[in-house]
Formats: structure tokens, C-alpha cells, sequence
């Protein structure tokens, strides 16, 4: 099983690659990566304190 899905998910990443327009053209980074960015950090900080107090 484990190694279809990661089979399945290389092959996604090389299907999201294939896209058309120019290569020159910049891909705008809008507020929804900016979230997600900010809501992994803050999940990052939770695990590691959660992981000291229990150390």
C-alpha cells in the first residue's frame, strides 16, 4: 500500500510541472499560501511545546 500511494503522489507532482503559459511569468504568492504557511508554523510551534512538557 505504501508504495502505490507514494507511487501515486510522484506521479502527481510530475502532472502538476506540466503546465501551460510562459516560464517567465511569476506565480503570484497570494494570501491563501501565506495562511497555510503561517498555520503550519504555528502547528509546528504547538508539537514542540506539547513535546517539552512531556520530555
Amino acid at each position: 500500500m505504501k508504495v502505490f500511494l507514494t507511487s501515486t503522489l510522484l506521479f502527481w507532482s510530475f502532472l502538476c510541472l506540466a503546465q501551460p503559459g510562459s516560464p517567465d511569468t511569476p506565480t503570484p504568492i497570494d494570501g491563501g499560501v501565506l495562511a497555510l504557511a503561517a498555520a503550519g508554523v504555528g502547528y509546528g510551534f504547538k508539537k514542540i511545546k506539547e513535546n517539552k512538557r512531556h520530555a
